[in-house]
């Protein structure tokens, strides 16, 4: 689990802990890839724009951790609104990352080894890049049947694409979106929107008109900041700007469970399940974040529709 506090970053697991102070400004953004060996960051400096880096968890437990920093030729000066891991040519080799349309916007995938300080000289380029209006998330699909597929979370739409071919799928919708996932067992979308709406895509199937693409619809009563498919993928959790976490039956499309005890009012806040399921953690507008023991509540659930 990481924190942010201040100018430093501080992680912890069940063994060991540690916190990296060296950023000259307050980090805003923190993505792990999927083995947490490395952790993304995205921070503020004084001229408006935003610096990126790879903390290197390889060092956890010694002296001094690894923090390479790069300063991104595409991103020069520009503000990032969400970032995520992509898996193209080997597991997290890539990211994707959504800039704030003022500045202006602008959607990327670039090499993680961009951020290496070794081979300065012969670092691969960018991928792909597009202009955007204001991106509020994205997601990598790792679903054989959407392969190379990014999503991105615009104002009143969604936009789907293959990085490989550059086709790309345009779903309108009522409302931002503000949080994705890909499931990894169908080639389905899950998205949460300010609206309080939470639907899912099934992305294999064309452009439609209107909302009839819609999958799956169920809402919260405020904005959805983050979603988190659980492993067996029946079931997901959502939480909301009025501080709301539910979990829900995404076979009935109803809530089984809600968390107290989150505060929250008005932000994009992460929600995190750890890999047993059986803690969820959620980062709050107070100093203590909150702590849910889960796996009693899904192993009631899972008897309950056996």
């Amino acid at each position: 689990r990481s924190d942010i506090i201040g100018k430093s970053i501080y992680c912890y697991s069940r063994t060991k802990s540690f916190s990296y102070s060296g950023f000259s400004c307050a980090s805003f953004i923190l993505q792990a890839d999927v083995a947490c060996e490395r952790i993304f960051t995205v921070n503020d400096v004084e001229h408006g724009g935003c610096k990126y880096g790879i903390i290197n968890l390889s060092g956890l437990g010694k002296e001094s951790l690894t923090v390479e920093m790069y300063d991104n030729l595409y991103f020069t000066n520009r503000k990032v609104n969400s970032v995520c891991w992509a898996s193209l040519t080997h597991p997290d080799s890539h990211l994707c990352l959504m800039g704030i349309a003022e500045t202006p916007g602008c959607a990327s995938l670039l090499p993680a080894s961009l951020f290496s300080s070794t081979n300065p000289g012969d670092r691969p380029g960018m991928l792909c890049s597009f202009k955007i209006s204001t991106a509020w998330s994205c997601a990598w699909c790792l679903n054989p049947q959407a392969d190379n597929c990014f999503s991105t979370g615009l104002t009143r739409r969604v936009l789907v694409t293959n990085v490989v071919t550059g086709h790309r799928q345009t779903f309108g919708t009522s409302s931002d979106v503000l949080a994705q996932q890909f499931a990894t067992q169908t080639p389905m979308l899950y998205n949460g929107c300010r609206s309080g709406e939470i639907f899912s895509i099934d992305v294999r199937q064309r452009n439609r008109k209107g909302q009839s693409w819609k999958a799956i619809r169920f809402f919260h009563d405020s904005a959805v900041t983050s979603i988190r498919l659980l492993e067996d993928e029946h079931y997901l959790m959502a939480a909301d700007m009025a501080g709301k976490i539910k979990l829900w039956d995404l076979r009935t499309a109803k809530c089984v469970k809600q968390y107290k005890g989150h505060h929250n009012e008005y932000a994009i806040l992460p929600l995190h399940v750890n890999e047993e399921e059986g803690l969820l953690t959620a980062g709050g507008l107070t100093f203590s974040p909150l702590f849910v023991d889960c796996m009693a509540v899904i192993l009631l659930c899972l008897r309950s529709v056996s």
